[in-house]
């Protein structure tokens, strides 16, 4: 019985890199992301399926779907683990991946900027959390359902969710409120075989981290990528981190049977910035 996940914002970066991770370790995926971002979706659902047709079975479902969904709709998602599930089996893994960067100083912050950053990354989670949750519970006890000792919730947070980055204040905020809603509902789905984890990136080579090392370097006064480089030489590996470390981590271990007795965890993967 194949693993089943949904990785949202799949689309490129950390999503991608996690979602193929996945696909090459044996999972069936949903690959997710907003209505701007549909070619690069149907992309990697291409390249997944394409992966695997050397090993095709007699199976009729696919490896990979792709869902146009904006994770800040509830019902969006909701919609997106019910067609994930009529098309690709038992949900057993959600990775609550997509976000978005915003870099201001706070006195410059409007009510407009909170209410953007929290409801993709503080709302969005939890709509990915809460609805993920309800179809694993509905499905029954793992083993049964799916052939998994648990399922699995993980999230996005940040390094930046255990120590705030001067312009990045709001965003470092909704990354903090993630550490507290995983370790919340870890507590809760417990008694239902359902782990709760999150990861937490560094400096990544990620388009996000383009953006962020533009503007911040504007405010700081530093020149294109001077930015990046000043962060990433706080590192204790010396190098700026690439996607397929964050994919190391979740798809390697957080999405494995390795991991059935963590839960509750904020995992951080930044090469040696801040250690916890």
């Amino acid at each position: 019985m194949p693993r089943v996940a949904i990785v949202t914002g799949s689309a490129r970066g950390i999503g991608k890199k996690i979602a193929l991770r996945l696909a090459a370790d044996g999972y069936s995926v949903c690959i997710n992301d907003i209505p701007s971002a549909k070619d690069d979706i149907t992309a990697v659902v291409d390249e997944i399926n394409a992966m695997s047709s050397q090993n095709e079975t007699s199976s009729s479902r696919p490896r990979a779907i792709g869902v146009v969904a904006d994770v800040t709709s509830s019902s969006s998602v909701e919609a997106m683990v019910r067609e994930t599930v009529e098309k690709l089996g038992p949900l057993t893994l959600m990775v609550a991946n997509a976000g978005i960067a915003q870099i201001k100083r706070l006195l410059d912050v409007t009510e407009a900027d909170i209410d953007q950053v929290f409801t993709v990354n503080f709302k969005g989670v939890f709509n990915c959390y809460t609805h993920a949750a309800r179809q694993m519970i509905a499905q029954g006890d793992p083993q049964a359902a799916a052939g998994v000792g648990v399922y699995k919730i993980v999230g996005a947070s940040s390094i930046a969710g255990f120590k705030s980055l001067a312009a990045l204040g709001i965003y470092s905020a909704s990354k903090w409120a993630v550490r507290g809603l995983t370790q919340a509902m870890a507590m809760e789905m417990a008694p239902h075989k359902i782990t709760v984890n999150a990861y937490a990136p560094g400096i990544v080579g990620t388009p996000m981290w383009d953006k962020i090392d533009e503007e911040l370097g504007g405010i700081e006064g530093r020149a294109q990528g001077e930015t990046r480089k000043v962060y990433s030489s706080n590192a204790a590996l010396g190098r700026t981190s690439e996607p397929e470390d964050v994919a190391g981590l979740v798809g390697g271990f957080l999405a494995t049977q390795d991991s059935d007795f963590v839960t509750g965890q904020t995992m951080v993967v930044d090469g040696g910035i801040f250690f916890t």
